[in-house]
């Protein structure tokens, strides 16, 4: 593969086959290239996520660049997807930039409301072979610089999911099932009824955003349920920076970040394998 490509390139075998394909966010140079080996060693198909605030952080160019170039290193196919992108303007910039696919998050409007907008992306972004994705329902929890509070987190109602995807065709649908952004203070419930009932009326994948911290059972009902797209980032945050924090205390003459970011990597690539073999995505490129 030498350019990214869009979600619809392995969602619909995804979909066909029950497994389901990983994003990883793309935080710093480390994580691209650590996911993007990983992907290949398991040949596992991959997707980047990377929200407002890593856009910020790193710049849309460099993060293209990034991407583009980790990708060009890999057999598998690798998708550079916005994650929660909160506006149509936000998108049209990551796509004229060279994103492969975004993600519109309008699930902080009404139902109509959220599918006019939706659209309107859609149209744009299919006209130049931009996969979509969208969100109904209120995950809880914080990605980035996005926060829904516990008591503001909403359950997508599936009859509403379906209407939606009707409306909008959008190539990805994440709807709130139960899970959270970040890692759970208690075990969460998966609704996989409602993931079922969703996925059997629609022709594209159901996303699940906060796959870190579910129980592997729940991951895999929730595969067998309809889920083709399943969002790791809090898990990869967690075993990077414990693996450099534990670096550090044993060496307090460390300078060199290359050392300390060596062992980080190596924490997160067990993460990253662990994931796709669970999801099952692994052989499937």
């Amino acid at each position: 593969m030498t350019n990214l490509v869009p979600m619809t390139h392995f969602l619909p075998k995804a979909k066909g086959q029950k497994f389901a394909v990983g994003q990883f966010n793309l935080i710093t140079l480390e994580f691209a290239h650590t996911i993007a080996e990983v992907a290949e060693e398991e040949q596992s198909p991959v997707i980047f996520g990377v929200g407002e605030l890593g856009i910020r952080y790193m710049g849309l160019e460099n993060v293209v660049s990034i991407a583009q170039n980790a990708a060009r290193q890999v057999s598998v196919p690798v998708a550079l997807h916005l994650d929660h992108g909160s506006s149509f303007e936000v998108a049209m910039k990551c796509i004229h930039a060279g994103f492969s696919s975004v993600m519109f998050d309008g699930s902080k409007y009404d139902l109509e409301e959220n599918i006019r907008m939706t659209q309107k992306v859609v149209e744009a972004a299919h006209a130049v072979g931009v996969s979509v994705e969208a969100e109904l329902g209120s995950i809880g929890g914080t990605e980035d610089d996005h926060t829904v509070s516990e008591e503001d987190a909403l359950l997508a109602k599936p009859d509403e999911a379906i209407y939606f995807w009707k409306e909008t065709r959008v190539d990805a649908m994440a709807m709130a099932v139960g899970s959270a952004h970040g890692m759970y203070k208690k075990e969460p419930r998966i609704r996989c009824d409602n993931i079922r009932t969703v996925a059997e009326a629609i022709d594209v994948s159901v996303v699940l955003h906060g796959g870190s911290g579910i129980p592997d059972q729940q991951i895999v009902d929730a595969i067998r349920s309809g889920i083709g797209k399943i969002n790791v980032n809090t898990e990869n945050l967690v075993a990077y920076t414990a693996a450099v924090r534990e670096f550090l205390q044993s060496d307090s003459e460390i300078t060199d970040p290359r050392k300390y970011q060596g062992s980080a990597r190596d924490a997160m690539k067990n993460i990253i394998r662990n994931k796709i073999r669970l999801f099952g995505s692994n052989g499937k490129a």
